[in-house]
């Protein structure tokens, strides 16, 4: 479970969060917020890609502060542009890539990338030059490259913004089928409606916090 105590985060002296407590036990968590509401940074906090200025998150009681690595292997992180987050040239590069990292054997590293792209039909991509990919297949191709590592928790940040409807819904379809307890950030309200639980972010606080069905008419009527 990730849990945020007294978590507070600014840039250059300019306060993006401010004084978060939060448990998350639930298996299905969005987040909520207009944009330059914390809604990102917060959801970096939780991998350790940003570390609060002050308070702490904890991931089965690890301290994101304290040891980063194993938070990472924890905490898997699908960013909203698959192009920052894909660093080789083929496909199948890319997922062994943070594998190799991890000194994964040869054979169980081809594998788990033939399981990671069985999973989402894109076995034939194997082989293919990553810029030759639709946006969507870049998106499945990302999560792919996180879920091949194994990790317990995987967070979303806006992960169908830039995405045409078809690929919106393979990506959708994805998510709502992970096992894993899975926190997404999101302005996609139907994605995140079935949820067991919705965060709205607003000025760094978290300004409502409940079932989809409670918050997102809340938030519906801020945003008018």
């Amino acid at each position: 479970m990730i849990v945020l105590e007294a978590v507070s985060h600014d840039f250059d002296g300019r306060p993006v969060l401010d004084g978060i407590d939060l448990a998350l036990p639930e298996r299905r968590i969005g987040v909520v917020g207009a944009n330059g509401s914390g809604k990102s940074t917060f959801a970096r906090l939780l991998n350790g890609l940003v570390v609060p200025r002050a308070g702490r998150v904890l991931v089965d009681g690890v301290d994101t502060r304290k040891d980063v690595k194993a938070i990472r292997r924890k905490v898997g992180f699908v960013f909203q542009n698959p192009d920052h987050q894909i660093v080789m040239p083929i496909v199948a590069e890319d997922l062994a890539f943070g594998l190799k990292a991890r000194k994964v054997p040869k054979d169980e590293i081809d594998a788990r990338i033939d399981a990671a792209l069985a999973r989402y039909q894109l076995d034939h991509l194997r082989e293919r030059p990553v810029h030759l990919l639709s946006g969507g297949e870049k998106q499945l191709v990302a999560l792919s490259a996180v879920l091949v590592t194994d990790p317990e928790i995987v967070v979303f940040d806006e992960p169908t913004t830039l995405l045409d409807l078809r690929n919106r819904n393979r990506v959708a379809a994805a998510i709502d089928a992970l096992p894993h307890p899975t926190l997404v950030v999101s302005h996609d309200l139907d994605l995140i409606s079935g949820f067991e639980r919705v965060l709205m972010i607003e000025d760094g606080r978290i300004a409502a916090d409940g079932l989809p069905g409670e918050v997102l008419p809340f938030y519906r009527a801020r945003m008018q």
